[in-house]
């Protein structure tokens, strides 16, 4: 599906968005909630991987097929591997068998585990045959993804001694870990996180919970983006929201201030409103804790003619694509001066913007969400648009609500 986008012409926007639970909570209460029967979640997640990752937990044999969801296949890797009299084969799509599960594995396989390769060594597709795991102790790089460590601190309440994880090195994307505890002690199981060791306790039953997942915080970047691109007085109402949030990416409210864009909190809602805040020609930004908003952030500055700086972003080169090298690629195409490493983005200060750009996007349900703000200063294609499917199926709905023009071609 192939979509031309054109911005409102009144630029001036104010209107109220509802968007459903995060996919990150989701999945992860997804599979506490199959580990313990008494759990209940409300809001949950309407993406692709939280479908994909309801689907897979209800298999017991045979072949488990995650599509392109990362996080589905670090978290069902330790899922069935715990799972005794459970034996199945994980697999996804051609660019999931590209990406590297070998660390998750390695580690599963020192408390346990019997995983094998079905093709390439380090890679899915794996079969898993669930055991009772006893071991209780296990260690892991600290710079590596989050979904690796939340894999095994999700199934550690299950295990018979529950675990004692170390993290070797710079921890980096500490949010994802610590929502992941903090929905653990919510259903009753305890834990500590000091220094570079995390501990979770066993615990082999729960009382009744419902988890009320909140809204996604990723979504939500591509309305700051929006915002920002917007005209002062714009006003964004979005829900559901809290301020205490578990989620890394509710930095947005703090880095979109340096883009004139004010947040408020109210009951279970954020409201974005552009002021006439002057913006920096030149903006840096460590996004190692927040890795998946910086696709949002380099197209917001590029849309407002403003140079940035991003680090932090190691991570992005083993996602959907490599990220940076996407970005590279179609900002480049819309007339931006870029240059990137494998861990930082650079964008010099541009006025002009190349129209009726026809962005691709990768099999990356960001690279599509990211862009579409842009359609505020000029008009542009998206190729593939379906993909934001994957983490927010009513995407291109909410922008119609916001008045943007979109034609399927």
């Amino acid at each position: 599906m192939k979509l031309h986008l054109t911005g409102p012409s009144n630029h001036q926007l104010k209107d109220t968005i509802t968007i459903t639970g995060s996919k990150s909570e989701s999945n992860r209460s997804l599979l506490l909630a199959a580990l313990f029967s008494d759990i209940k979640i409300e809001n949950i997640s309407n993406s692709d991987d939280a479908q994909v990752m309801a689907k897979g937990l209800r298999i017991s044999e045979g072949t488990v097929d995650i599509h392109h969801a990362g996080t589905a296949m670090r978290f069902l890797t330790g899922y069935f591997s715990s799972q005794e009299g459970k034996e199945v084969i994980l697999t996804g799509s051609k660019r999931m068998t590209e990406r590297p599960i070998e660390i998750l594995v390695n580690a599963l396989k020192t408390l346990g585990a019997e995983i094998s390769y079905v093709q390439d060594e380090g890679y899915p597709p794996i079969k898993i045959k669930g055991q009772r795991i006893i071991k209780d102790k296990v260690s892991l790089p600290a710079n590596v993804s989050s979904q690796y460590i939340s894999s095994l601190l999700l199934i550690a309440p299950s295990l018979e001694n529950g675990l004692e994880l170390e993290l070797v090195g710079k921890i980096t994307s500490v949010p994802y870990i610590k929502m992941t505890l903090a929905l653990l002690e919510e259903i009753g199981v305890e834990t500590s996180f000091e220094g570079n060791i995390i501990k979770v306790s066993s615990k082999a039953k729960v009382a009744p919970t419902t988890l009320v997942v909140e809204s996604d915080w990723s979504s939500a970047s591509y309305f700051y983006g929006i915002c920002a691109l917007a005209a002062p007085g714009t006003e964004i109402t979005l829900s559901a929201y809290k301020k205490k949030s578990l989620q890394g990416d509710s930095v947005l409210a703090d880095i979109y201030a340096s883009f004139g864009v004010e947040t408020t909190y109210g009951e279970n809602k954020i409201t974005l409103k552009k002021t006439d805040k002057k913006v920096l020609a030149e903006n840096e930004f460590d996004l190692a804790n927040a890795p998946d908003i910086a696709q949002t952030i380099a197209v917001t500055c590029f849309g407002l003619g403003v140079g940035c700086h991003l680090i932090g972003l190691h991570t992005l080169k083993i996602k959907e694509t490599d990220r940076l090298e996407a970005l590279h690629t179609e900002l480049s195409k819309l007339g931006a001066t870029i240059s990137v490493t494998d861990k930082t983005l650079t964008i010099l200060p541009t006025a002009e913007i190349n129209a009726d750009v026809a962005i691709d996007t990768y099999n990356d349900h960001r690279m599509a969400m990211a862009f579409a703000p842009l359609a505020m200063k000029t008009t542009l294609f998206v190729n593939d648009a379906e993909v934001v499917s994957k983490s927010y199926p009513d995407f291109w709905n909410d922008l119609k609500q916001l008045h943007f023009s979109i034609t399927e071609l």
